[in-house]
């Protein structure tokens, strides 16, 4: 969440950065902070003086007792009645207005970073691309097609046993889900140094309150009601929360993690959109790096970032492109992001695999992860970040589809051959 002494001291900066959202609502929601925590600190003075007075009056009546003055006390004793009873309602006040600034904090989104380009999702900025689409003397075929023929994608099947949006992967397609993990899961430990983690795939809901995604998506994502857990969207949530409400040493950063976790998402707004093969999911998996940075590190962190998740696409030899998202295109808690969008020749579109982010201090605020920058120093709050490296079922379809012949047989690249125990996947 944003720091509430920023919003108080620079206000207007604060309304300034977030209409670059877009939303006029969030504008509403820092008058509605400011106002009430307005309230909430003449609500602090007045309890505090009555405390004192309360305070002074008991010292005052136990020395009329011991003075012997029983009646003097007596009648201190019915006007600090008063007293208490006033005191009582405004604390309970005083409760219920620190609640609602919380909520009102929990429901603005971060400040978007200076060099984020203004506009909405039309406006997003190329930045690099790396190769070209690859050209065909054939018509390509789209993944649901060639998946089918090569009897390694079964999503009539999928569809039956859970509804659609949960593939069913046969034979070599489940391989291959097992071998793209593997191939990042070494590649992120083994070449760029993150710290393998094996996560819990449920969180709690102070868990995805800390990474942003309650309360603002709690529609989007499966809830476990009866146990107060939901099913994690992505394997950001429980990683970001390995060091939620710590204190870090100073040398204990950067903390660099790469996860692997299904993720499942409801997917609550987007029905009717993408219904046809891989593209828009419900249950997939995914690959996830996260990184714990000194804030005056974390700008080139991300940078790092999105270059480890290029590489995997590199060693897979598909052609894509790194995009700059505006400031109306950001996630609630992003205060910057790059994605890479791979060419899917078979669709004729550019696919989203990984959105690389940095969320500055916002996720820390709401987890409560600390670091002393020095022995002895002030805590101060840590930037993290983090990127897909990379989603599965776009990197599939690019895969399939970039890497077909005209018998409908898809190249393997040679990176991954050796992980899938084959170079080409045929009938």
């Amino acid at each position: 969440m944003l720091d509430l002494r920023r919003i108080r001291e620079e206000p207007q900066f604060v309304r300034e950065q977030l209409a670059r959202r877009g939303n006029p609502e969030y504008i509403e929601l820092v008058d509605q902070a400011l106002a009430l925590d307005e309230e909430r600190r003449a609500l602090i003075a007045e309890t505090d003086a009555l405390r004192a007075q309360r305070n002074e009056a008991s010292a005052e009546i136990a020395r009329l007792k011991r003075e012997g003055r029983t009646e003097e006390a007596d009648r201190r004793i019915v006007e600090m009645r008063g007293v208490g009873e006033r005191l009582a309602g405004l604390e309970a006040r005083l409760s219920e207005v620190e609640q609602a600034v919380r909520d009102r904090l929990l429901r603005i989104p971060n400040l978007p970073e200076p060099d984020v380009p203004p506009g909405g999702e039309e406006d997003k900025v190329v930045v690099r691309q790396w190769g070209e689409p690859r050209p065909f003397d054939f018509e390509p075929r789209p993944h649901w097609e060639l998946g089918e023929a090569l009897g390694i994608l079964d999503l009539p099947r999928g569809a039956r046993i859970a509804g659609s949006g949960f593939p069913l992967y046969l034979g070599l397609g489940a391989r291959l889900q097992r071998s793209l993990i593997n191939l990042m899961m070494d590649m992120h430990s083994r070449e760029h140094g993150y710290t393998e983690a094996w996560p819990p795939i449920l969180v709690n809901e102070a868990a995805a309150m800390g990474t942003g995604h309650l309360p603002k998506f709690r529609e989007d994502m499966y809830e476990i009601e009866a146990d107060g857990l939901f099913l994690a969207p992505t394997a950001e949530l429980p990683v970001t929360n390995i060091h939620a409400g710590e204190l870090l040493d100073p040398d204990a950063l950067p903390a660099r993690y790469v996860a692997y976790t299904p993720c499942f998402r409801r997917e609550a707004g987007a029905h009717g959109r993408d219904t046809r093969g891989l593209i828009r999911l419900h249950q997939f998996d995914k690959v996830e790096l996260v990184r714990f940075e000194r804030p005056e590190d974390s700008r080139a962190a991300l940078e790092e970032l999105t270059a480890h998740a290029e590489a995997v696409l590199q060693r897979l030899e598909l052609c894509y492109r790194v995009v700059l998202l505006p400031a109306g295109d950001l996630g609630f808690a992003n205060a910057k992001t790059y994605d890479l969008e791979v060419w899917a020749p078979g669709v004729q579109r550019w696919l989203e695999v990984s959105s690389c982010s940095l969320y500055t201090d916002y996720q820390a605020r709401r987890a409560n992860i600390r670091f002393r920058p020095a022995p002895g120093a002030r805590p101060e709050f840590v930037h993290t970040l983090n990127g897909s490296g990379l989603a599965l079922p776009r990197t599939v379809i690019a895969l399939l589809e970039t890497h077909q012949d005209a018998s409908g047989a898809v190249r393997i690249p040679e990176a991954l051959a050796s992980y899938l125990g084959t170079d080409r996947i045929h009938v």
